[in-house]
């Protein structure tokens, strides 16, 4: 039976993961300590006291885990380089070149199973020191990730076309220095606004250094966004969907595309006194010149829609709620695959954005082998069939989609959940480590085979 949903040829298919997640820390090969290798050692941060120490130990089995890519039928691999790995300190030219030649053998072993890989630098794990010397909040730390980008860029650029600077910096900024659930721990609204600031400056002065390294590549950065609706058509439901979209979408989206911070969000801040005038001086003349630096291509990690609800309608105010979350995952979020496709035409609408990849999409469902060591993972087949839907949708619309990974290839670290979210497509057994495809790997295997949905 043919599907009505076949996607172009040229459509790329993926999986995606990360260093401290899936790696194993392997400080043996020259690896110096990241934040997370600190995060984790301190009770009470992680469910279950869990770590990254050994994780999926794909330092030791990439091998084996890229002949299983290969034998899925991906053609492109999303991963993350460990920054203390190839910088024990954070800066160069103390290189660990154990460290960085794992990286090699790993893009060469992708090249001959016919994968490419994608790149991203910085997926959380800042090194330890130069948290010790301030982090993201710090100017300096700028400077020492754009070398790190050109060390790594230098090394991989002649074989490696396709680079992300960073990953998510609204949950770098927010979790890891706003609300502490994420390494480093912080809590404070002006380490969060500068964090972002300088995770963007070091994004917008590291992409002509990664061009120059990596002639004819694509550089891009992935921002994990959040469509928000109000919960009713109250004015208070609707200005703080305004803000939540402020706060978690736009912050990131307008210096990226327009080349400044949104009016509205940096008024609400300085009218809630949650920073003062002079608390912005981190901006500094022709930084945003430099942010908006023109890229060629936006990743894009969606999960859910938010549903937002203001705290300042009274209790007693009669104000229905209209809008009620849906069906959810395990980690409780809601499941809303139209969303995407309205976030993606929204993008292409409002932004000039040249070519779009979804770099992360999955769900996460602890659903165990049975008897059989097969697992029956339908629930996150129809996830994700369901979110391919979307795309589908909106190529339709001429939103320039260009691939899909899926998050994620195999369970692993997941934060501050521990070893508790499962995402992955494969299983990891618990005490010996052995990979156990679940259904949803047969199902995407079968997806990327047809190049289309079946039914």
């Amino acid at each position: 039976m043919t599907s009505k949903y076949s996607f172009p040829n040229d459509f790329l298919w993926g999986v995606a993961t990360s260093s401290y997640q899936i790696e194993g820390a392997h400080a043996t090969d020259g690896k110096g300590p990241s934040i997370w290798d600190t995060f984790t050692q301190l009770p009470g941060n992680i469910k279950n006291g869990d770590t990254g120490n050994i994780a999926c130990d794909h330092y030791s089995r990439w091998k084996d885990d890229v002949a299983t890519m290969k034998d899925l039928g991906v053609q492109a691999y999303r991963f993350s380089i460990s920054w203390p790995r190839v910088l024990p300190t954070g800066n160069g030219p103390d290189i660990n070149e154990k460290g960085l030649a794992f990286y090699d053998r790993l893009v060469d072993g992708l090249l001959d199973a016919n994968i490419t890989p994608y790149i991203t630098l910085y997926h959380w794990d800042l090194p330890q020191q130069i948290q010790n010397q301030g982090g993201w909040p710090h100017r300096s730390t700028v400077d020492l990730f754009v070398n790190y980008a050109d060390i790594v860029s230098k090394k991989l650029g002649d074989r490696v076309k396709h680079w992300i600077t960073h990953n998510e910096p609204w949950v770098v900024s927010t979790n890891g220095y706003l609300n502490g659930h994420h390494a480093p721990g912080h809590k404070s609204w002006g380490e969060a606004l500068s964090a972002t600031h300088h995770l963007l400056l070091s994004h917008g002065l590291a992409v002509p250094v990664i061009r120059n390294n990596s002639p004819n590549c694509e550089v891009g950065i992935t921002l994990n966004l959040c469509p928000a609706y109000p919960a009713s058509p109250s004015i208070a439901d609707q200005q703080a969907t305004q803000q939540f979209d402020g706060e978690f979408n736009r912050w990131f989206l307008d210096p990226l595309f327009r080349g400044s911070y949104p009016e509205d969000v940096l008024t609400t801040h300085l009218s809630k006194k949650r920073i003062m005038s002079s608390d912005l001086s981190f901006i500094q003349d022709g930084d945003l010149q430099k942010i908006s630096t023109p890229i060629d291509f936006l990743g894009l990690n969606y999960y859910s829609r938010a549903i937002i609800r203001s705290n300042e309608i009274p209790e007693e105010e009669n104000t229905p709620v209209e809008i009620n979350p849906g069906e959810q995952t395990d980690n409780g979020w809601e499941i809303h695959a139209e969303s995407l496709h309205l976030l993606l035409k929204r993008l292409t609408i409002e932004y000039p954005i040249e070519a779009i990849y979804i770099t992360e999409n999955g769900a996460a469902y602890n659903i165990k082998p049975n008897g059989t060591s097969e697992i029956h993972d339908e629930i996150r087949i129809k996830y994700i069939h369901d979110h391919l839907i979307a795309c589908y949708k909106s190529l339709e619309d001429n939103v320039p989609l260009r691939g899909y990974f899926v998050w994620t290839l195999m369970d692993n670290f997941e934060w501050a959940e521990g070893y508790g979210q499962k995402f992955g497509l494969i299983h990891i057994d618990d005490a010996t480590l052995n990979r156990i495809p679940k259904d949803s790997f047969h199902w995407y295997q079968r997806t990327i085979a047809n190049n289309s949905l079946n039914h």
